[in-house]
């Protein structure tokens, strides 16, 4: 009989909504703490990979997200100086054949309307809102607890509580987001594709929302200015300006698009280095907490999702907390690993220039769209340990 018979999580985000579900799946009863009085998700567009989805189906939630999102039919790279394909990866039908799972693309907020609903309906998960925690003590205090979980971001406050863990830092990279309608939206954006242009030092990714009817529209450039800590805030002249300048050998119509763009919000990238996770005893970190990784393979959330069911399998069946946690860790590392090195090799790839950029664009040319599939087949066709 497992010795984990609650758990208090610190953050009422993704991460945290999705392992009290995976927790209470366990019988395991969860208080989840949040520090915002109303919970109001920000961010735009979210991409679920069968990986992820997967672990949402297992907790009963597809069909509702399924009325929520759109599964594209392919995922196309396109050239950012003609907006001539370069090559596309089949998903809508393909990805159910494939991996088994769907790949959905839908707004954060509606991911987080979800997990709130069910967290809400589901007797064993109590949430707590407007409770600011600073330290492990704060949150055990308020919901004692056999484990702590903090799953409060990419500046965790819980991070103190773990001996080795490492603060997050700026990437040198900054993603603009705005939404496009349908209607307004160029020949070139087509709502069945996940699109991402690429260009030298810079790359813009769209996918349509199917609640808004809708792209959300994603513009990701190098910058050496590192801003201050914080989501979305509307840039100044100059970053604005950097904005433009990053596009500005792109074709026309796409610096069109960003000129044209109605107050995009500027979210400079922030990741976390590889330190600890756990103390060993009674509290980890989970999603952004303990491993914020840029967005370039769109796994952010589809990790924190992995990280929660794993938890919820370690914890079940242990007898030891502190050993359980210590397996978690080690079983996820190994994964987040892979998939920042899959991350750093798409910057590398999106963001080439001269030579480089006329290779990879040759080679994606003669790559079929079953065997670039094939490439993510251990990504997208990942299953929890149990």
């Amino acid at each position: 009989m497992s010795s984990t018979k609650s758990a208090t999580i610190v953050g009422a985000g993704i991460a945290g909504l999705t392992a009290a579900l995976a927790l209470a799946q366990k019988g395991i009863v969860s208080h989840i703490l949040e520090q915002a009085p109303a919970l109001e998700e920000v961010g735009a567009g979210l991409q679920i990979s069968p990986n992820a989805s997967r672990i949402l189906s297992d907790l009963g939630l597809l069909d509702a997200l399924s009325a929520r999102w759109s599964e594209p039919d392919h995922i196309l790279l396109s050239s950012g100086s003609s907006l001539s394909p370069l090559a596309s990866v089949p998903a809508g039908k393909a990805a159910r054949t494939r991996w088994r799972a769907p790949y959905g693309v839908l707004h954060r907020a509606s991911l987080h309307a979800v997990l709130m609903e069910a967290v809400r309906r589901e007797p064993l998960c109590t949430l707590t809102t407007g409770q600011r925690i600073e330290t492990a003590q704060d949150a055990l205090a308020i919901a004692p607890a056999d484990v702590l979980i903090g799953a409060d971001g990419v500046w965790s406050r819980l991070r103190q509580a773990v001996p080795g863990a490492l603060p997050a830092h700026y990437s040198g990279n900054v993603a603009w987001r705005f939404l496009l309608p349908y209607a307004a939206a160029p020949p070139f954006l087509n709502p069945r594709t996940v699109t991402a242009i690429l260009g030298p030092q810079a790359h813009l990714v769209a996918y349509p929302l199917a609640q808004t009817q809708s792209f959300n529209i994603v513009a990701i450039h190098q910058s050496a200015e590192a801003p201050p800590e914080g989501w979305s805030r509307t840039g100044d002249a100059a970053a604005r300006a950097r904005l433009l300048g990053a596009f500005s050998g792109w074709h026309k119509d796409i610096r069109r698009l960003l000129d044209d763009a109605r107050e995009p919000l500027m979210w400079p990238l922030f990741e976390c280095p590889d330190g600890a996770w756990t103390n060993g005893s009674n509290t980890v970190l989970i999603g952004d907490a303990a491993h914020a990784m840029t967005p370039f393979a769109a796994q952010g959330a589809a990790m924190a999702i992995e990280d929660a069911a794993l938890l919820a399998n370690r914890l079940a069946g242990a007898n030891d907390v502190g050993q359980a946690l210590r397996q978690f860790e080690t079983t996820r590392r190994e994964r987040v690993a892979r998939v920042r090195s899959r991350g750093a090799f798409n910057r590398f790839a999106y963001h080439a220039r001269g030579p480089i950029a006329l290779g990879r664009n040759l080679v994606l040319s003669l790559r079929r769209p079953e065997s670039l599939a094939a490439d993510l087949d251990w990504l997208y066709g990942y299953r929890t340990p149990d």
